[in-house]
């Protein structure tokens, strides 16, 4: 598993800006900017006041949270800024950022909109 872990850091980072072979970035800066995505977003997501953890049962609820959606949509939306090699500035920090930002503004106000709850089976209504 570290293997697959290793090779994907290193092939997201083997790729850079314009493709220009000079400037690189390295598994590390990779993994720096993972990092900042997630806690940026997370970050974000509380001061917005959203909640740590979703409503109990947590298997069946659909409520957003700080920890779930936020952080996947972060790194998810970051990841395809790599694959495209566009790191922005300051080996992907700032992009990160701005992506972290921007992840928990979308799960706070336009989630719902895009993924709406699931109908209830009984009634015909969505779950509250």
């Amino acid at each position: 598993m570290f293997d697959l872990v290793y090779n994907t850091i290193f092939f997201a980072s083997y790729g850079n800006i314009f493709g220009l072979s000079h400037i690189t970035l390295g598994p590390l800066d990779v993994l720096i900017a993972y990092i900042v995505a997630i806690l940026v977003s997370v970050i974000v997501a509380l001061v917005l006041r959203l909640p740590l953890l979703p409503s109990k049962p947590y298997r069946y609820s659909f409520d957003v949270s700080a920890l779930y959606p936020t952080p996947i949509i972060a790194i998810g939306i970051f990841s395809i800024f790599l694959i495209l090699n566009y790191t922005f500035i300051y080996n992907g920090i700032v992009l990160a950022a701005i992506i972290g930002i921007l992840s928990a503004l979308f799960v706070k106000y336009l989630f719902d909109f895009v993924f709406p709850k699931p109908l209830d089976e009984d009634g015909g209504e969505d779950i509250q």
